[in-house]
């Protein structure tokens, strides 16, 4: 059984404020369950994923346009 994703929608936010809003959402994640994430391109989004780099988190891009990305993050647990 698929369970559905969590979508957290950032577009709009301001850093550091999207850093802090990510790791609030990745600590209320079960163990296996997928977080959807929508970041603005640019800053937003290098300080996100170095932020997630830093906790060693593992994410990939799903679409992407000029203005925005959407990527996955897999809590796998430790």
């Amino acid at each position: 059984m698929n369970e559905v994703p969590k979508v957290l929608d950032l577009e709009s936010i301001p850093c550091p404020l999207n850093v802090v809003k990510c790791k609030l959402a990745l600590e209320k994640l079960s163990v296996n369950e997928t977080l959807i994430v929508h970041l603005d391109k640019g800053e937003p989004e290098e300080m996100v994923k170095k932020a997630l780099r830093k906790m060693n988190y593992f994410f990939k891009t799903i679409e992407e346009d000029q203005k925005t990305i959407k990527f996955k993050i897999v809590h796998e647990g430790c």
